[in-house]
């Protein structure tokens, strides 16, 4: 008789602020082969001598400003919709939750599934984007585990659900009450990616990157491609609110090392329309599902620091979805599809 799962998958989370728990995540991040797609001793190189030895002291000051009595908001929302998930599905599919670095580890999810004889598990990684730096290294990684801990388990991935219209309609709806206020310009400040991963994961390697509108020309390329997925994100949720073509923009953020990534870059883009008048900017990460470092921190303070400086006089971080009810029905809509 068969039992069915379903894993969540975010990205993970220092266990603390100290400096060596948060050396231990980026050491564990950062020598991902999909997220710096280095040689081995390149890349072993590039942390432990450039960033190891400065970069951890620097967020940890970064993550005491976001952290909560509870701990890292990124796992607290997601045990939040892993639990609020499980019980709307009932006793009788097991809902588990994974990091695809450091805790809860997706080992450990897996081995607590085979421990429960789970037959069948739908994985679900918390990102809406394809990226091979997010959602495929989590998939991969859950499959090379369970191959190795279950290997009868078998396994259904989730596609990435960047235009599906529960997913759209949930996230206008996190954002609409922050939209009804008035405000000059809204902002979509999506993850950043080296250029050269979009390369990398477009199969056909003759589209993407290739013309200022290639995200535009329907190519197979686009089912991998994370920036055309964005973009596509972004047409959906401005068609369900209406907002006018002049009203928003794109750009990327946190972007890391010399290399060219995505662009506009979010923190320049801040300081070009604070120059050109903007007042009241919104800010909304449609990237992440759960707040963290990146949108409380790296947008919601210094964002909003880089953005005044320039000239502008309001700055305001449209939260992310974390356990908006209307999420949390797309999200149980989407997995009772998976499951059937």
């Amino acid at each position: 008789m068969s039992k069915k799962a379903v894993l969540l998958i975010n990205l993970g989370s220092p266990d603390s602020t100290s400096v060596s728990d948060v050396r231990k995540y980026l050491r564990e991040f950062l020598m991902d082969g999909r997220v710096l797609d280095t040689p081995w001793l390149i890349r072993w190189c590039v942390v432990n001598l450039a960033i190891l030895p400065t970069r951890p002291a620097q967020s940890a000051e970064a993550y005491e400003k976001v952290w909560t009595a509870e701990g890292s908001p990124l796992v607290v929302s997601s045990l939040r919709i892993q639990e609020e998930l499980q019980r709307r599905l009932g006793e009788k599919t097991v809902v588990e939750l994974a990091m695809r670095y450091q805790s809860p580890s997706i080992e450990s999810a897996v081995t607590r599934l085979k421990d429960q004889e789970v037959t069948e598990l739908f994985v679900f990684p918390l990102f809406p984007h394809y990226a091979m730096s997010s959602f495929e290294t989590a998939v991969v990684r859950v499959q090379e585990l369970a191959a190795r801990i279950a290997p009868g388990m078998e396994l259904k991935i989730a596609a990435p659900y960047y235009n599906d219209p529960d997913y759209i309609d949930a996230l206008a709806a996190s954002a609409k009450p922050y939209l009804e206020a008035p405000y000059d310009h809204l902002m979509f400040s999506f993850h950043g990616l080296p250029e050269r991963h979009l390369r990398k994961s477009d199969p056909t390697g003759v589209h993407c990157l290739k013309t200022q509108d290639c995200c535009d020309i329907p190519c197979v390329a686009h089912e991998t491609c994370y920036r055309a997925q964005c973009y596509a994100t972004v047409r959906a949720f401005v068609e369900v609110l209406g907002i006018p073509a002049g009203n928003y923009s794109v750009a990327f953020q946190s972007r890391l090392g010399r290399d060219p990534w995505l662009k506009p870059y979010t923190d320049f883009e801040l300081t070009r329309l604070a120059g050109e008048g903007i007042k009241k900017m919104l800010v909304i990460c449609p990237a992440f599902v759960s707040d963290c470092l990146e949108t409380l921190e790296e947008i919601a303070m210094r964002g909003q620091e880089t953005f005044l400086e320039a000239g502008g006089e309001e700055l305001t971080l449209i939260p992310c979805m974390n356990e908006h009810p209307r999420w949390l029905d797309a999200l149980e809509k989407i997995v009772r599809a998976g499951l059937a």
